[in-house]
């Protein structure tokens, strides 16, 4: 498999390369990342045949935005894709900065707002088709929509999204060609069934839930997502990097520290991947761009060397034997779709 190697949404036909740069770390997740290497690492990405980027107001308050537009500003812009997240209005924060909030370190001065309806659907695009300095958007995502994120709060939230328009607004922002596609980017499948009861959706952002290390999403979401022909991007193929730095004290799960079963299971498929001298990283890359409801796969990356790493973990070569062995091991679910080894 190569980066530049593409895929397209079976509903819209939009062409997606095979491997897209997360743009959370350009918004300085967890640590800060200079605008000179935020630059260089979609310059990075660029160069290794990246042409799908995915960002949102979320990511450092709307730094990751500013910075990936800046960065993409004389691309031409018919060679690559640009997914970007609605459902969070930035309102002016007075004040003294924030050293850090919401995991961001050094974001912009703004405060996010959930609003999923109409106007709040609407006002999220135009805000982020400013700040990226585009006039229009190839994938507009719901962010963060359900009880994962919302709690006893996620009625009020279904509500705007259902009951308050939001959905229809969203038709309507593709039927005016401001929005080419549109679909969700969540942490939980769930939601996104419940909202294809509404809608027809034309693509999905999953993170973190159709992983080496979760494969929760299998059944039934892929199924519906492949029937109802809706493209599934993978976010999160290193479930927040324990995937990526191998399993340890400190490893990250999901966007915590990960729990001592998660890190039990990843010193297995450690284990496995050892046996083959294939690293965890490039198996867990590789793993769910096996199933045919998969059209891309988005992991982060902070500047350079991480990219060119990503990128080498995409293309090394992983035997048959070991996706086969992952299978005996229970570490895999039944009827999971297995890479093919290249000749």
């Amino acid at each position: 498999m190569r980066a530049s190697d593409r895929r397209k949404l079976p509903r819209t036909g939009l062409s997606l390369s095979l491997l897209g740069l997360g743009c959370a770390p350009l918004g300085n997740l967890f640590s800060a990342v200079s605008d000179a290497q935020a630059l260089a690492t979609v310059d990075a990405a660029w160069a290794a045949g990246l042409r799908y980027f995915d960002t949102a107001p979320f990511y450092g308050h709307g730094l990751s935005e500013h910075r990936l537009g800046q960065a993409l500003r004389e691309r031409p812009r018919a060679q690559y894709c640009l997914s970007t997240k609605v459902g969070r209005l930035l309102k002016p924060k007075a004040g003294k900065p924030a050293e850090k909030q919401n995991g961001w370190v050094g974001p912009l001065p703004f405060e996010p707002q959930f609003d999923y309806s109409a106007g709040g659907i609407r006002r999220s695009l135009e805000d982020s088709l400013q700040r990226l300095g585009m006039a229009s958007i190839d994938m507009a995502l719901v962010h963060d929509i359900g009880g994962a994120t919302h709690g006893e709060l996620h009625g009020l939230y279904w509500q705007q999204l259902t009951e308050g328009g939001g959905l229809r607004e969203l038709e309507s922002l593709r039927d005016e060609g401001l929005v080419s596609s549109v679909g969700l980017g969540v942490n939980e499948w769930q939601v996104v069934i419940d909202v294809l009861k509404h809608i027809d959706l034309d693509c999905t952002l999953l993170a973190g839930r159709y992983t080496l290390l979760d494969q929760s999403a299998l059944h039934p979401f892929l199924d519906i997502a492949a029937q109802r022909s809706v493209g599934v991007v993978i976010g999160g193929p290193f479930n927040s990097g324990i995937l990526a730095t191998g399993p340890s004290r400190d490893a990250k799960f999901d966007y915590g520290a990960a729990p001592l079963e998660i890190v039990m299971r990843a010193e297995q498929l450690q284990t496995v991947c050892n046996e083959f001298d294939v690293p965890l990283a490039a198996a867990a890359l590789q793993f769910p761009l096996a199933h045919p409801a998969v059209v891309s796969c988005v992991p982060g990356a902070r500047n350079v060397q991480e990219l060119q790493q990503v990128a080498a973990w995409l293309e090394t070569p992983v035997p048959a034997s070991l996706w086969e062995r992952l299978l005996e091991k229970g570490l895999l679910l039944p009827g999971t779709p297995l890479p093919v080894a290249e000749a």
